[in-house]
């Protein structure tokens, strides 16, 4: 598989209304990720999903209703389940581990079977939604009964449209086909 972008990333500086629209997700200073330069290319779309709250500063959809390390654990799982090496590594590089999510657990997302020392069981049973909805697109009745243990059916709606939002960047990724961001 080729590594050459199909969407070349707009260049910096912008043009002013897409400025306006970067600054409301990154600080200033912080080069912006290929990825949302690339969708940029779609001027319309990337102001009406900032506009609209869809993305923001902490990622999509953050309503500030699940915990910053439900909310990370969830995301980067999703980003191995889908194979989004992409995403996966914008967000180790930014802000993982500010969410509350350890260097041990991120390698250990990686692997298929978790360390269950590593993890406390709701988010567990997080990883394993994630794991049969992105494979099968499923819930079995048993992760089902193991998550209301932990969580609320309105979480669950909320947990699984988050898998899918990101399952949705991965097709955008696999489209774009944009170069890994550097922030180290």
């Amino acid at each position: 598989m080729t590594t050459t972008p199909r969407v070349i990333p707009l260049e910096e500086p912008l043009e002013s209304n897409l400025e306006v629209r970067m600054a409301k997700i990154f600080p200033a200073g912080i080069p912006r990720p290929n990825l949302y330069l690339s969708l940029a290319t779609n001027e319309s779309l990337f102001n009406h999903l900032v506009d609209i709250g869809f993305i923001g500063p902490s990622g999509l959809l953050d309503r500030k209703s699940l915990s910053k390390q439900l909310r990370e654990v969830t995301i980067l799982r999703t980003c191995i389940a889908t194979r989004n090496s992409y995403e996966f590594n914008l967000h180790i590089q930014t802000i993982s581990q500010r969410m509350g999510v350890s260097m041990a657990q991120i390698e250990d997302l990686k692997n298929p079977e978790v360390d269950l020392e590593l993890w406390a069981p709701e988010l567990r049973a997080i990883i394993i939604l994630v794991d049969e909805l992105v494979t099968k697109l499923d819930v079995s009745d048993k992760t089902f009964d193991e998550l209301l243990k932990f969580y609320s059916k309105e979480q669950l709606i909320e947990i699984v449209q988050l898998i899918g939002l990101y399952t949705g960047v991965a097709m955008q990724v696999a489209l774009i086909r944009p170069t890994l961001d550097n922030y180290r």
